[in-house]
């Protein structure tokens, strides 16, 4: 009885002292990658209009839209902070879902200044200069992509954040962008006009490919789904707690970088309140125990028919 009239949290700050600790971690990725593709953005800018390369303008507009996504990730990183209340009962978490909205609409959009400019140069070729440093600019691209991509990739598979990892996966096709341009200034230092064109309008096909992965990550995100395999795992520990004889309906879902648990388990009939709490409260933790990136469970307790 004084277990269920004293206020008690099993342990819930100490879970909400882990997602406050991923989102300080995400916020900390963001602006490292934004600080690095920022300075290489401007590196390659400044050489694009030198050269007249549109493939490296096109690869440049990239990786300047990539690093302005860091914007509202961060802001999504920042709401999600916030403490629950009684419009947002389930916290601010939903916002890192709509920041990939964000991220989406970037890729695409950069996808068309890349097409546009690529057909227009095909339609009015003109002579690329400064191929050295148009080289060295799309190597420097590459290295700076790539470095971001594997930042962003591993902190948010490690908080369980797909708007990073989709924009880590973003930042990944970005170097093999770079890569492209390196081909096409080799095709104009070989005297074919067109290379550069070329080469960026297959920038542009590439941004496509990405963008349609990062909408079936980020779509499958706000549709709630999760990972059959998490399902399975919660089902085995709450078939393993003591006291429960059979387990229903788990359902769970993705709030930013959290997830969320509901399941439905069934006691003994003859159990009292409180030993049913009890066995509520063991399923709970091992739920929490066993799923990663789990948040909070709520367990309903039904009891089994009686026997005729």
């Amino acid at each position: 009885m004084a277990h269920l009239l004293r206020p008690h949290s099993h342990d819930a700050a100490d879970r909400v002292d882990a997602a406050l600790e991923s989102s300080a971690e995400g916020l900390r990725t963001l602006w490292v990658s934004l600080a690095v593709l920022g300075l290489t953005a401007a590196a390659q800018a400044v050489i694009a209009v030198l050269s007249g390369s549109v493939a490296l303008l096109g690869d440049t507009v990239h990786n300047a839209a990539d690093a302005l996504t860091a914007v509202p990730l961060g802001v999504a990183f920042l709401l999600g902070r916030r403490a629950a209340n009684r419009s947002y009962t389930y916290g601010y978490g939903r916002a890192e879902d709509l920041a990939g909205v964000a991220v989406v609409l970037a890729v695409a959009a950069s996808s068309l200044v890349a097409g546009w400019t690529a057909v227009d140069r095909l339609l009015h070729p003109q002579p690329v200069g400064h191929l050295w440093a148009v080289a060295v600019a799309a190597v420097a691209g590459c290295v700076g992509n790539e470095w971001v991509a594997r930042y962003r990739i591993a902190t948010g598979r490690r908080i369980g954040s797909a708007a990073l990892v989709a924009d880590g996966l973003h930042a990944r096709t970005d170097g093999l962008t770079s890569l492209a341009v390196l081909l096409g200034a080799a095709g104009s230092a070989l005297g074919w006009r067109l290379a550069d064109p070329v080469v960026g309008l297959l920038i542009t096909v590439a941004i496509l490919l990405v963008l349609r992965g990062t909408v079936r990550e980020v779509g499958r995100r706000l549709m709630d789904a999760v990972d059959p395999a998490l399902v399975d795992v919660a089902e085995r520990e709450l078939a393993a707690v003591d006291g429960v004889r059979a387990v229903g309906a788990v359902r769970m879902r993705w709030i930013g970088h959290a997830l969320r648990a509901e399941a439905d388990v069934v006691v003994d009939r003859t159990l009292t309140v409180v030993a049913g709490h009890r066995v509520a409260v063991a399923a709970e933790r091992a739920l929490i125990r066993a799923v990663p990136r789990l948040l909070a469970a709520t367990v309903h307790i039904d009891h089994a028919p009686a026997e005729v």
